[in-house]
């Protein structure tokens, strides 16, 4: 087995196996039943046009999705931030199979609502070499239909835990984007795609390759 070929659903499932007290599991599903009572999550529809965006990279740098899509389709990734391990696992399994999808043409572009700051924390810490973009505010996750707000009781839990969402977001709204992956075309439509209120739920990284293969034929 090639090494991109791991499943990240098995790394998900193992490091929510470990984290998954009874008492966690029953204030994960009051989350996701929260999160579903907001019709959060709807995200956007295959055969979207996907909206367009200008976001900084982690060094200031602004990219923008269409003048991307001029040199190939993209791969983009909603997240939540550094502090969620679950993100981390997909980030780092989508490095692992970087040199593939350069290979079929495409290219990665990881979106979260955190600071350029802690933008280049995450991707120097699990050495990634794609573009990982700050939305302000959630702007863009609010286009995509993305966006929600972490419920009080949720908020509350995370500042226990000394999870800061202000500090990582450089705002006090409390929103994220729910978790979410969609594969566009060279003419800014969307080809796949996968969101969900469950953030352990992730569309797998070789799934993404093998639809961007796809479009080189």
């Amino acid at each position: 087995m090639e090494k991109w070929e791991r499943s990240l659903k098995d790394e998900l499932d193992a490091l929510q196996a470990r984290n998954m007290s009874p008492e966690a599991a029953a204030t994960f599903a009051k989350l996701i039943q929260d999160l579903r009572d907001q019709g959060a999550g709807k995200g956007l529809n295959i055969g979207d046009k996907a909206p367009d965006f200008t976001l900084d990279d982690a060094t200031g740098k602004s990219v923008t999705l269409y003048e991307e899509l001029a040199k190939g389709p993209v791969i983009i990734v909603f997240y939540r931030g550094e502090w969620c391990p679950y993100c981390n696992l997909q980030l780092k399994a989508y490095e692992r199979i970087m040199n593939e999808i350069k290979t079929a043409g495409a290219q990665l572009i990881a979106i979260s609502p955190q600071t350029p700051d802690h933008s280049l924390s995450m991707q120097e810490k699990n050495e990634l070499s794609f573009s990982v973009l700050s939305d302000t505010n959630n702007k863009t996750a609010e286009n995509y239909n993305l966006k929600y707000k972490l419920p009080d009781f949720q908020q509350e839990i995370q500042k226990r835990s000394g999870i800061e969402l202000n500090q990582y977001n450089g705002d006090h709204t409390f929103e994220l984007p729910v978790t979410g992956t969609y594969i566009i075309d060279k003419d800014g439509i969307v080809i796949a795609g996968a969101s969900d209120v469950n953030h352990r739920s992730r569309m797998e990284p070789s799934e993404a390759l093998k639809i961007v293969r796809s479009l080189q034929h």
